[in-house]
């Protein structure tokens, strides 16, 4: 027991030593630290000191409820109903009928009151070979619309529905004003799902879709458009028109992403022409051009200027790039397309081009545009013939050949005149440009009665 506590002493003791020379050896005093997480700096993520404080308060104070008050009550719901008759073989085997019987087809879209008096806008596609044409108001009143007008090309058809009161519409916009970036948003009847509003921003503008030659100047948006949506209205955040929409980009039917719209100042002047002319008058500056060579430069070059036409009245001349019309910048044939679908002709526009590296600006003339009939299957463009080249070649009918897809002149067949088609007299570029193509969709072969350049008669056959 003595042993141990001799033992506990000396244990006590050696500390002691060791703990005071410690502190003689090292004065400071010891500091143990703890590992504390410190509390996260909070920062607003759109705060910027590079920014102007008012631009900042109003990026933030984006409203679209003003524009989707003034416009979902004068976007309406458009039903189309067309009858069809299908063939029925079973009464034929039977003859317990004609072999035939009537159904109706049934198609939704939308449509935009564009007047309070109720005219409005909708795509051609959307009422196209309708029998009967039926109008469903927000307020669910409906009415039948009577077929005011249509223009293919555009894709735009204008009704008209006669109510017991002022309608409310939506005001058109300048669509040559809005910026690529801007907000707008589409509003329609998707999948029957009335009164539907979306949001989104211009992609792009004078946009041409692949195949769909007819309509190349579209504002492309991201604004979700799904079927139903067609002929419906994207309007700015004021509420005002700056399209119609009409179209998806998609393989699978549905919205993917992004979609588009026939631009209002080109909707207005096809309406206008209807109610005024009943058809579309469209304008030209009479000029030819290639797009395999305007894809090799910013903007549109001219290959040839037509006589008498309002490009060469104004002096513009051939190789000329056209880079500008009145104040919008031109870089391809689609933006000078849609510039001039929205003018009349007797209008005069402000053509700027590129001329050998100098910008000179004339002012053009527009003029009509006179009907061009084109084969596609044999891609030649036909005109009929004039009395002094009829008179010219000693006959009485033919049309003659003035454009071809072919680029071996010494083959050419440019100039020619046809003057029967398989044994049929032809008179009408038109009445030529359906006879080829039906024979070239039979798949028959073709022969063709010509006079070629130098007033020979000539027999050509196509398979």
């Amino acid at each position: 027991m003595k042993k141990f506590f001799g033992l506990l002493g000396m244990a006590i003791l050696g500390g002691a030593i060791t703990l005071g020379g410690y502190k003689m050896l090292f004065n400071d005093n010891v500091i143990i630290e703890r590992s504390v997480p410190e509390g996260m700096q909070t920062v607003q993520t759109n705060y910027n000191p590079a920014y102007n404080n008012s631009t900042a308060i109003g990026a933030a104070s984006i409203d679209f409820t003003f524009a989707a008050e003034k416009s979902l009550n004068a976007v309406v719901h458009v039903k189309n109903t067309t009858t069809r008759t299908q063939a029925n073989p079973l009464d034929l085997f039977f003859g317990s009928g004609n072999g035939a019987r009537k159904y109706e087809q049934v198609g939704t879209g939308s449509g935009v009151i564009i007047s309070s008096d109720g005219y409005i806008v909708t795509n051609n596609h959307v009422i196209d070979s309708a029998n009967e044409i039926e109008i469903t108001l927000n307020n669910k009143k409906k009415y039948k619309a009577k077929l005011i007008g249509t223009d293919k090309d555009n894709d735009i058809a204008l009704l008209k529905v006669d109510a017991e009161m002022d309608l409310p519409y939506v005001p058109f916009a300048d669509s040559d004003a809005i910026k690529v970036g801007e907000w707008v948003l589409a509003v329609g009847n998707p999948y029957n799902l009335t009164s539907t509003v979306t949001a989104g921003i211009v992609s792009a503008k004078g946009r041409d879709l692949e195949g769909n030659s007819a309509i190349d100047s579209f504002i492309q948006t991201d604004a979700a458009v799904n079927p139903g949506n067609s002929g419906g209205a994207l309007v700015n955040t004021r509420g005002e028109l700056v399209g119609i929409n009409t179209a998806i980009s998609s393989k699978t039917g549905s919205f993917v992403g992004y979609s588009f719209a026939v631009p209002s100042n080109i909707a207005k002047k096809v309406i206008d022409d209807l109610l005024e002319f009943g058809s579309v008058q469209e304008a030209v500056i009479g000029i030819r051009f290639s797009p395999m060579d305007n894809d090799k430069v910013e903007g549109v070059k001219i290959l040839a200027v037509e006589e008498n036409q309002g490009a060469a009245k104004a002096g513009l001349k051939e190789n000329d790039i056209i880079v500008k019309v009145n104040n919008v910048d031109i870089t391809k044939f689609s933006e000078l397309r849609g510039q001039l679908t929205a003018k009349r002709p007797g209008e005069s526009v402000n053509i700027t081009v590129n001329r050998n590296g100098e910008l000179v600006t004339k002012s053009v003339k527009l003029s009509k545009k006179e009907k061009r009939f084109i084969s596609n299957a044999f891609k030649w463009e036909l005109q009929d013939l004039s009395k002094s080249e009829l008179k010219k070649n000693e006959i009485k009918y033919g049309v003659k050949i003035i454009e071809t897809g072919e680029n071996d002149s010494k083959n050419s067949l440019k100039n020619f005149i046809i003057t029967k088609i398989n044994d049929e007299e032809v008179e009408t570029a038109e009445e030529a440009v359906k006879l080829l193509e039906s024979v070239a969709q039979s798949r028959y072969s073709i022969v063709l009665e010509m006079i070629n350049t130098s007033g020979k008669k000539e027999m050509l056959r196509f398979r």
